[in-house]
């Protein structure tokens, strides 16, 4: 009887230190005023958001670009790329890329559509893109977004080479980005 009651004061106590360090780091962060989001990276001037909307999230992004044989050569079939907090060293997942293009949050599954409406050309990585929201669904981190671009692109470019295949024929590339999610300024 006297190991059961210690082992259910026990099982008290670490559940009460663990609802306490819980409690103070909730309250630890809300406290904290967080700063204001930054790029980091240098934006074209041709892929610049129109006045009007704010930078609400800045993710960096690794995954690939595929590419299949169309007409004996290699045409973009769709991306696909897993995005996480600019400044998590985990990188732990916050979102999915994929075609469309499309923006999904792994976290509260709101998402993002859209089409490119400006490029910049980058030598050896796939170009930089300015893309206008054309839906956004959910009431998360892409409820409401407006623009994304996609800025300091690492490879990702199709093969040069002729393909002979035929449809079937893919082939993928890894690339890397960042993403920056705009929404209206109130």
């Amino acid at each position: 009887m006297k190991i059961a009651r210690r082992l259910v004061l026990t099982a008290a106590a670490a559940t009460a230190v663990v609802a306490g360090t819980i409690v103070s780091a909730t309250v630890g962060q809300a406290a904290t005023p967080q700063p204001p989001l930054r790029l980091g990276v240098t934006v074209p001037d041709a892929l610049k958001v129109p006045d009007g909307n704010k930078l609400t999230g800045v993710f960096s992004a690794a995954g690939v670009q595929t590419y299949t044989c169309t007409n004996s050569a290699w045409t973009l079939l769709e991306p696909a790329a897993t995005l996480w907090a600019k400044k998590d060293p985990a990188k732990r997942s916050v979102a999915l890329h994929s075609r469309g293009p499309v923006w999904v949050s792994t976290v509260d599954g709101s998402a993002v559509n859209g089409s490119a409406i400006a490029n910049s050309p980058k030598t050896g990585a796939i170009p930089e893109l300015l893309v206008k929201a054309t839906a956004t669904r959910g009431s998360g981190v892409f409820a409401d977004v407006s623009y994304v671009q996609r800025l300091a692109t690492s490879g990702g470019v199709a093969p040069t080479t002729a393909c002979t295949g035929t449809s079937t024929d893919q082939v993928s590339v890894q690339y890397t980005a960042t993403y920056a999610f705009y929404k209206p300024a109130k």
